[in-house]
């Protein structure tokens, strides 16, 4: 696990190349396109490594076009501005010419303020939930679509997403963090965080009808992604992500989640609109998931 998280952070560890330029690699070349949440972690890195001060407070970002994971990503950033309490940034990245994904992302010098939050779920702890194994060939999970190798160690509380039987539930809850630290750049944390942000979300649309994300009538894929840090945190301590779909409509599904530490903090905030299509001509026969029927 260990190996793991040091290829993790090597990941983050963009290579500066120009003024406002960064490069980045992938971990999978294997991959049929990059991971999103790769891309949308590394272009935070990318941004907040032209910040003096402050710390990641909101991202916002637009995947444009499928990564190849076998070639570098350039990121380039635009300092849109730099103020006393507010810094924006903008970042592009650029693979063989095109833009494949657009961030805008707000770092914040903390100040003292009004604080409430609603209460954490109650969930079982992370000690007391067995991990979920590795997945054999005959569950048709690649190790790329699988948190572990990527270093993180994760416990689902709800029932595993290949194991899905049909019976659909309300939301997705599992608790993750890195398998080992990550140091103290609180950057690398939110970084962290916000890759591990896409590995489920489109998954908590899936399970409103009870489907697999394996089901062979379904594709999916992200299409925006955003985050709002309330706290500083780490993600080498436990983190409860809970998360659900409120809607979907179109081929377009919204995700909403929310992290918290394992004190019951809210330390982040994320919405996702993924892309749900069902293939023409694969029969969608999971019971009770009638496109279009109310939840």
């Amino acid at each position: 696990m260990g190996v793991q998280v040091a290829e993790l952070l090597h990941l983050l560890d963009l290579e500066p190349i120009e003024v406002n330029i960064f490069r980045g690699v992938s971990l999978d070349e294997d991959r049929l396109r990059v991971f999103g949440g790769q891309v949308a972690a590394q272009a935070l890195v990318a941004a907040g490594r032209t910040v003096a001060t402050g710390r990641i407070h909101s991202l916002h970002s637009y995947f444009l076009r499928p990564g190849d994971p076998r070639s570098p990503i350039l990121y380039e950033v635009d300092r849109i501005r730099d103020g006393r309490s507010f810094t924006t940034r903008r970042v592009v990245a650029i693979q063989h010419g095109e833009a494949i994904f657009n961030l805008q992302c707000s770092f914040h010098v903390d100040e003292e303020g009004l604080e409430h939050q609603d209460h954490a779920p109650t969930v079982p702890r992370p000690e007391d939930l067995e991990p979920p194994g590795r997945p054999g060939p005959d569950d048709g999970v690649t190790p790329s679509s699988y948190p572990e190798p990527y270093g993180l160690e994760v416990r689902f509380v709800t029932e595993l997403p290949w194991d899905r039987d049909g019976e659909p539930h309300d939301r997705e809850q599992l608790w993750l963090r890195a398998g080992s630290s990550l140091g103290d750049d609180l950057l690398v944390h939110a970084a962290v965080c916000t890759f591990a942000s896409d590995l489920t979300l489109v998954d908590s649309i899936l399970q409103r009808h009870g489907v697999s994300p394996l089901h062979p009538a379904v594709a999916g894929a992200s299409l925006d992604h955003c985050m709002w840090f309330h706290r500083a945190f780490r993600a080498d301590g436990w983190l409860l992500y809970d998360h659900r779909s409120p809607v979907a409509h179109g081929a377009r599904g919204l995700a909403q989640g929310a992290v918290y530490d394992a004190g019951g903090l809210h330390v982040a905030s994320v919405v996702q609109e993924g892309l749900v299509r069902l293939r023409p001509g694969v029969p969608f026969d999971a019971p009770g998931t009638r496109p279009g029927a109310p939840r």
